[in-house]
């Protein structure tokens, strides 16, 4: 079977490298990939949002599955593209409907879902700047801290947390007359603060059955003990402890049979990963967002827990045996640590020479923001590389990512070293 892999984060390095371990796979080709994903795979100059480009590449080349690694060509309705297109429909696309991505595409869109099938999540109203007056009265009501959501895309920087009622009324008349993050908060979305601690949830369904992937947390904040600026994550853990079978049986019954029955319920066609980003508020989840595919730097930490061929279950995907293919997860612990560029995630310079690549051990190196220069992998984005391990506990696997990091070289590196310390003094 010859796979396209759409993406060129940590993520799709992750995915194609399971895909291409499996014996069902001819060939992988990935666009338009990076340093790492050329060791597993082709790489291809496509932009993943290029549609005609894509549909061209996949007759050329007898594509037989399309893996969508982001959200923007969901969002943009490529399996709807594919499915319209008498010559793609052969070729499987793992990704839901434009509809189906809505999930994410839109916050209003998924609080209202959540709303009529009665899943868990903050009580919410939406705002425009047609009514910002109400908004203003609808955030007297809450207590601090406020959370202020743009209802579009906004490259994982349009949720703001206000400790301040006047300063989250400025932000949100920035947001709605003054468009803060462009498009995306022409309509805001302002929420009931959850108290409690956070983790993700994956699902891969068919629209039908589901398999239920390993829970992560991952660590947004780009200082130590969380503090400073929000990034895209630096670093993961995977299983979380809290998460014990009895919290992950509320979360499949309240949570994720709900969202594929509601999904089946409004005929909405869903072929691919669910990302369930949730709050564990004393022991009950409660729904933060939905996302339409996996994580990053999540993924680089669920996908090399999961024993099963991942072809295959795509394979069932395509085929309607989904439901009857078995699933197996590895039961040691993975920790995932992110090197960054110096200055990310603010102003940071790309092209910065990477060494020590082959010096590590006891582990994965999932390239993230690199690229070839002659000989030589250089920086090409402000989170670089993600780098996981194995162990039989988090504080195993984390000293085994950590040693990895001090092995690699980069002018300007960062990382955060205290990935998965909260989870330990938990367990203590």
């Amino acid at each position: 079977m010859n796979v396209l892999v759409l993406g060129s984060g940590g993520r799709e390095h992750a995915l194609s490298w399971k895909i291409a371990q499996s014996s069902m796979c001819e060939k992988i080709f990935i666009a338009p990939g990076n340093s790492g994903t050329k060791l597993v795979g082709e790489n291809v100059d496509i932009n993943v949002t290029d549609f005609e480009a894509i549909k061209k590449f996949v007759i050329e080349k007898s594509i037989e599955m399309v893996v969508v690694g982001p959200e923007d060509p969901l969002v943009l309705g490529i399996y709807d593209f594919f499915q319209q297109d008498k010559d793609l429909k052969e070729a499987c696309l793992i990704g839901p409907s434009k509809e189906g991505a809505k999930l994410e595409g839109s916050k209003e869109f998924s609080k209202q879902f959540m709303e009529k099938h009665s899943i868990p999540t903050a009580k919410y109203q939406s705002f425009t700047k047609t009514n910002l007056e109400h908004g203003y009265a609808f955030l007297e009501t809450l207590s601090p801290p406020y959370v202020l959501k743009a209802d579009g895309l906004a490259a994982g920087k349009g949720v703001l947390i206000l400790d301040d009622l006047n300063e989250a009324k400025k932000e949100l008349k920035l947001m709605l007359t003054q468009s803060k993050f462009g498009a995306a908060s022409d309509k805001v979305v302002i929420e009931e603060f959850l108290d409690g601690i956070e983790l993700s949830v994956f699902v891969l369904t068919d629209g039908k059955d589901y398999k239920v992937l390993p829970s992560a947390k991952d660590y947004k904040r780009i200082g130590e003990g969380d503090k400073g600026l929000n990034t895209g994550g630096m670093g993961a853990i995977s299983p979380v402890p809290f998460a014990d079978k009895f919290f992950l049986e509320k979360v499949e019954d309240r949570i994720i049979k709900p969202t594929i029955e509601g999904l089946k319920s409004q005929e909405i066609e869903y072929k691919g990963f669910i990302f369930i980003g949730l709050m564990n508020v004393k022991g009950d989840p409660f729904v933060i967002e939905y996302n339409v595919r996996m994580g990053d730097p999540e993924t680089e930490v669920v996908i090399p827990r999961i024993k099963s061929d991942l072809l295959n279950l795509f394979k069932g995907i395509a085929d309607g045996t989904f439901g009857e293919k078995d699933f197996y997860v590895d039961q040691d612990f993975a920790a995932t640590v992110m090197l960054v560029s110096g200055g990310y995630p603010e102003a940071y310079q790309k092209g910065k020479v990477i060494s020590g690549l082959d010096n590590v051990e006891n582990g994965m190196v999932f390239h993230a923001g690199t690229k070839d220069d002659g000989d030589q992998i250089v920086t090409n984005g402000g989170r670089v590389l993600a780098l996981t391990s194995f162990g039989r506990d988090i504080e195993d696997a984390t000293s085994k990512a950590f040693a990895n990091a001090e092995k690699i070289e980069s002018e300007g590196k960062n990382y955060r070293k205290d990935i998965g310390l909260d989870l330990l003094k938990q367990e203590a």
